[in-house]
C-alpha cells in the first residue's frame, strides 16, 4: 500500500518560457477522503502573450527540425519519462483511480510517444515537409506537373482536456502536434491538473524539446479562445455539450479555426445473436462489460454505456454480470486489494447521480442500488459510487438511455430480438466513439458492421481467436481512429499518420518536373537527371544524390529468352509459349514474361562487384505498360528518387539507409514498356544521430563489470 503525503499541491502554469503560480485559487479535494489536495490558479496569465510566445518561439524551432528529428526527440522523451514513471503513479491515486487504472493513463501516454516517433521515422521523409500523393500529370508535353505537399502551420495547437486522463490525453495530443509542427498550449481539467503538471515540469526540465513547445495552463482558460488565430489549431476533448458551445465560440467561428471534437459517447457493446452462455465469447462480453463500466470508475469517453443482447439471454446476462461485478472491491485506491476508485470528485458523482435518476424513468436497476462495503477511504465525504446496471425493456422506443450518459459506474442493458435491431439500437446513440461485436459468426459480424459503421469511429470484433491480443473495447491506439461521428464530436484524433497531417496545411504545388523535384527533393519523371560516369550503385549513401542516373545498354529480346525463363520460372501461359494461342489472344503475338524483363533490366543495371549496396530492400508500384515481343529492343533508365536514413538498430554495427529508385524500361521507339520502384539498403557512414560502438576491451583484461 503507497502512502501518501498530505502536503497541499499548488500546480503551476508554464507560459512564454516561465514557472507562473499563485497562492490563492480554487481548492481542490480529495476524492477518497475529502481533504484538501490542490490549490490551482490562471490568475495573471496573459494568454494573448503565451499563444503569441508558441507562435514566434516555439514554431519557428520545431519547424526547423525535420521529421526524424522531432521523432527522435520523442522517443528519447518517452524513454525519459518512462523513468520517473513512479512519481506519476503516487499523483494518480490522489485522483481516486487504481495503479491498473492509472497505467492506461501514465504508460499508454508514454507508448503513444513510443508509437509516433516509430511511424514517422518508418512513414515519413526525413525532411520539414510531406509530399503526398502522385505527382500529377497537367500537360501532354510532360512539362508541367503538380504534386500535394504539407506543410506545418505556423500557429499554436491549444489543447484542452478532461479529467478522466490527465497524462494520456495530453502526450496524445502533444506527439502527432509536435511532429506536424506545432507548437502545444495544453489546458488540462482543473480536478487533475497536478498530475498534468509534474509532467510538464519533467518534459520541461529535460530540454529534450525546444523551448516554446509546450505551454501549460492549469486553471481557468479565461480569454484564452479569445485570441486564437487563422493558423491555430484547437483540440477538445470532453462532454458534448461543452464542445458543442465551444464550437460556436465567436473567435473561433469569426477566423474559422479548426476544431476537433472528441466527445463522450454512449457506447454500444453487442453479444450476437448466435452466442450461447457455454461459449467462450459469453464470458468474453461479461468481463468486457464488467471492465468497462468498473475501470477508471467508468469515467472513460469509451467505456460501454448500452450492452445490447438477445433478449431470451438477457436472464442469464444479467446473473453473469452480478456474479462479475461482485467481485469488484470497492475503496482507497492506494490499497492492493481495492479494484475501483471513487469518481474524480463529489461533484462528479452528484452528476451521476442525477442522471441515474433520470435513467430509471425508463429502465430499473437490476444490479447495484445499495452500497457495499468499503475497503478505506470515506463515505459521506469521498466521491464513492457502486456499480450500477440498469435494464431497458423496451429500448427501441426509449428515450433517456439513447440520450443521457452517466458518466460514471452505469450501464443500460437492452434487449434485442434481430441482428437489424441490434444495430439500430446502436445507431440511436446518435455516434459513438466506438462499438464492440462479441461474436465467433462472421456473417453474423459482417451484418452487424455493415449496419453500424456510419455511426461508429472505431468497431472492434472480439471472439476466441483474437481475445489474447485484444486491447479491449475502451483502449484507442494511436495507430487508429479516435473519434466518431455525431454526439462524438465529428472529429478525428491521434488515427496514424493523419494525426499527424491534422497539424499541417495541405497545398498543390504547380510546376515543370525539374523545378518540382528540387522543391520537394524527389525525383519527377520527365526532370533533368544527372550521369557523373560513376555508377550509381558504387556510390555510399552520403555520395548519391536525388537525380543520379543512368542509362543503361539495350538489349533485343529473342525467342531462346522466352522459352529459357518458362523453363526456369515453370510459367507456361499461353501468350509467352503458344503460338497459336497468342496470335488469337490480346496481343497478337508471344509476348516475353512481365517478369523477364525485371530480370533483364536488372542484369542492364546492376553493378555486380561487391559495394555499398547491399542488398534489394524491395520493388513497388509496378505496372506493365506495353507488351514486349521477340525481335523488340529494351533498355532501362534508373535514377534515384529519394533517400532515407534508417537508424541503427540494437545489435547492428553497420549503419545503412534505404535508396528508392525510378526504373524505366523503354523499347526502341523509346515507348515506356514498365515502370517501377526499387529499394536498395546502401551502406552510409555514422552520424551524430547513431549511437556510439562499445569500446573494445583488450584480450586479457576484465571489464569493469566483470571486475
Amino acid at each position: 500500500m503507497t502512502t501518501l503525503s498530505t502536503e497541499i499541491l499548488r500546480p503551476a502554469s508554464y507560459v512564454y518560457g516561465t514557472w507562473h503560480a499563485n497562492a490563492d485559487g480554487q481548492t481542490l479535494l480529495d476524492p477518497v477522503y475529502g481533504r484538501p489536495v490542490a490549490v490551482i490558479s490562471s490568475e495573471g496569465v496573459d494568454f494573448a502573450q503565451a499563444l503569441q510566445y508558441g507562435r514566434e518561439v516555439g514554431g519557428p524551432a520545431i519547424r526547423r527540425m525535420t521529421m526524424h528529428a522531432r521523432a527522435r526527440a520523442l522517443r528519447a522523451l518517452a524513454t525519459y519519462l518512462m523513468e520517473r514513471k513512479e512519481s506519476y503513479y503516487t499523483l494518480n491515486l490522489l485522483t481516486g483511480a487504481t495503479r491498473r487504472d492509472g497505467w492506461v493513463d501514465i504508460e499508454g501516454g508514454i507508448g503513444t510517444l513510443f508509437s509516433y516517433a516509430s511511424m514517422a521515422r518508418r512513414e515519413l521523409p526525413d525532411e520539414r515537409f510531406v509530399p503526398e500523393g502522385k505527382v500529377e500529370q497537367l500537360g501532354k508535353g510532360g512539362t508541367f506537373v503538380a504534386r500535394h505537399i504539407l506543410v506545418p502551420r505556423e500557429g499554436v495547437s491549444v489543447q484542452i482536456n478532461a479529467y478522466n486522463f490527465p497524462v494520456w490525453g495530453m502526450l496524445e495530443k502533444l506527439a502527432p502536434a509536435f511532429l506536424g509542427g506545432m507548437p502545444s498550449l495544453v489546458k488540462p481539467a482543473p480536478q487533475t491538473a497536478y498530475l498534468t503538471e509534474r509532467v510538464v515540469r519533467d518534459i520541461i526540465a529535460s530540454g529534450l524539446l525546444p523551448e516554446g513547445s509546450l505551454q501549460l495552463v492549469t486553471g481557468d482558460p479565461g480569454s484564452l479562445l479569445d485570441h486564437v488565430q487563422e493558423q491555430d489549431i484547437v483540440g477538445f476533448t470532453g462532454s458534448a455539450a461543452t464542445a458543442q458551445k465551444l464550437r460556436v465560440h465567436p473567435n473561433i467561428v469569426g477566423r474559422n479555426v479548426p476544431f476537433n471534437t472528441e466527445a463522450d459517447s454512449l457506447n454500444a457493446s453487442v453479444l450476437g445473436l448466435t452466442v450461447r452462455p457455454e461459449d467462450p465469447e459469453f464470458a468474453l462480453f461479461v468481463k468486457e462489460v464488467a471492465r468497462e463500466m468498473t475501470g477508471k470508475a467508468g469515467q472513460k469517453c469509451t467505456a460501454i454505456r448500452r450492452p445490447l443482447v438477445p433478449r431470451h439471454m438477457v436472464e442469464a446476462v444479467v446473473a453473469a454480470l452480478r456474479q462479475e461485478l461482485s467481485k469488484v472491491t470497492l475503496g482507497d485506491p492506494a490499497r492492493d486489494d481495492v479494484r475501483m476508485g471513487a469518481l474524480v470528485s463529489m461533484d462528479q458523482r452528484e452528476r451521476v447521480r442525477e442522471t441515474l435518476q433520470a435513467l430509471q424513468k425508463e429502465a430499473r436497476i437490476v444490479i447495484g442500488g445499495q452500497e457495499r462495503e468499503l475497503l478505506g477511504g470515506d463515505r459521506e465525504k469521498g466521491a464513492f459510487l457502486d456499480p450500477t446496471l440498469l435494464l431497458c425493456d423496451s429500448p427501441l422506443t426509449a428515450t433517456g438511455p439513447h440520450e443521457l450518459e452517466a458518466f460514471g459506474p452505469v450501464a443500460t442493458l437492452m434487449p434485442y430480438d434481430t441482428l437489424e435491431e441490434a444495430a439500430l439500437l446502436a445507431r440511436m446513440g446518435r455516434g459513438s466513439l466506438v462499438a464492440s461485436i462479441v461474436t465467433h459468426d462472421r456473417t453474423e459480424a459482417t451484418e452487424l458492421v455493415m449496419g453500424m459503421a456510419s455511426a461508429h469511429g472505431r468497431l472492434l470484433i472480439l471472439n476466441r481467436v483474437n481475445a489474447k491480443e485484444s486491447t479491449g473495447h475502451g483502449s484507442p491506439l494511436p495507430q487508429l481512429k479516435h473519434g466518431g461521428p455525431g454526439r462524438a464530436g465529428s472529429g478525428e484524433e491521434m488515427a496514424g499518420i493523419a494525426g499527424i497531417k491534422h497539424h499541417m496545411n495541405k497545398v498543390a504545388v504547380q510546376a515543370d518536373p525539374t523545378m518540382l523535384a528540387t522543391i520537394t527533393r524527389e525525383y519527377v519523371p520527365g526532370g533533368e537527371v544527372r550521369e557523373d560516369g560513376v555508377h550509381p550503385f558504387r556510390k555510399s549513401f552520403d555520395e548519391i544524390q536525388v537525380g543520379d542516373s543512368l542509362l543503361t545498354h539495350r538489349r533485343t529480346v529473342t525467342e531462346a529468352d522466352i522459352v529459357n525463363f518458362a523453363n526456369v520460372s515453370g510459367d507456361h501461359f499461353y501468350a509467352h509459349v503458344d503460338e497459336i494461342g497468342a496470335r488469337e489472344g490480346i496481343f497478337g503475338r508471344r509476348v516475353a514474361h512481365g517478369y523477364f524483363l525485371l530480370s533483364a533490366a536488372a542484369g542492364q543495371f546492376v553493378s555486380a562487384a561487391p559495394g555499398p549496396v547491399l542488398a534489394n530492400y524491395g520493388l513497388e508500384n509496378l505496372r506493365f505498360v506495353e507488351p514486349v515481343g521477340i525481335g523488340d529492343t529494351i533498355r532501362t533508365r534508373l535514377t534515384c528518387k529519394r533517400r532515407i536514413r534508417k537508424d541503427l538498430r540494437p545489435g547492428e554495427t553497420r549503419a545503412t539507409g534505404v535508396v528508392e529508385w525510378h526504373a524505366q524500361i523503354t523499347n526502341q521507339n523509346d515507348a515506356l514498356v514498365a515502370t517501377y520502384d526499387i529499394l536498395t539498403l546502401v551502406e552510409r557512414a555514422r552520424d551524430a544521430f547513431d549511437p556510439q560502438p562499445e569500446p573494445l576491451t583488450p584480450l586479457g583484461e576484465a571489464s569493469s563489470a566483470e571486475a
